[in-house]
């Protein structure tokens, strides 16, 4: 089947077979490899991105599902080599080990803070229950998403940035969840 889809702000036309799910999609037809497969039964969340700006399990979606829509990876959050904010937060709260679950934890992260702009611990903990992490406890994780939370506030900066764009952070965009194998 042909599909057009928009991924990280370019459009794609790919001729694609019904069952491929988007997760594969993504990584072996697009090269965005940031979207991990973690456990393919979307019980883990590393596969998470934004699907038309809310997130979801990608090896639960078929590729043929995403046409005509926009989907967002870990590798399309930063504007201009800058971080975004969520990305910026969990470097500098040191909220991975790892790092195979941290594309996925951004990605769900940003999605609660667009329903939650200020969580506290008990609703970060909630927005996070699908993203299984089994390095950190979670402590960190849960603190970076409070920090992004401060720093996405409104006043904090442009809507630009707040949405998804970058903090005025000098990070690059491969520092954090930019990437992966």
């Amino acid at each position: 089947m042909r599909i057009t889809v928009t991924v990280d702000g370019t459009s794609y036309t790919d001729d694609v077979e019904p069952r491929t799910l988007l997760v594969h999609y993504l990584r072996e037809r697009l090269g965005k490899v940031g979207t991990v497969v973690g456990c393919d039964t979307s019980n883990c969340g590393a596969c998470t991105v934004h699907l038309d700006g809310h997130s979801v399990k990608s090896c639960s979606v078929l590729a043929v599902q995403a046409d005509g829509s926009e989907v967002t990876t870990i590798e399309g959050l930063a504007r201009d080599g800058q971080l975004h904010p969520v990305q910026q937060a969990f470097h500098d709260n040191h909220a991975l080990q790892c790092g195979f679950c941290t594309p996925g934890m951004i990605m769900q992260s940003i999605d609660l803070l667009a329903d939650n702009p200020d969580p506290d611990e008990h609703a970060v903990r909630e927005g996070l229950e699908g993203n299984l992490c089994r390095c950190t406890g979670y402590q960190n994780i849960v603190k970076a998403v409070r920090d992004a939370a401060h720093h996405m506030r409104p006043g904090a900066g442009p809507e630009a940035e707040r949405v998804a764009g970058a903090d005025t952070g000098s990070r690059t965009a491969s520092s954090v969840g930019g990437g992966g194998e």
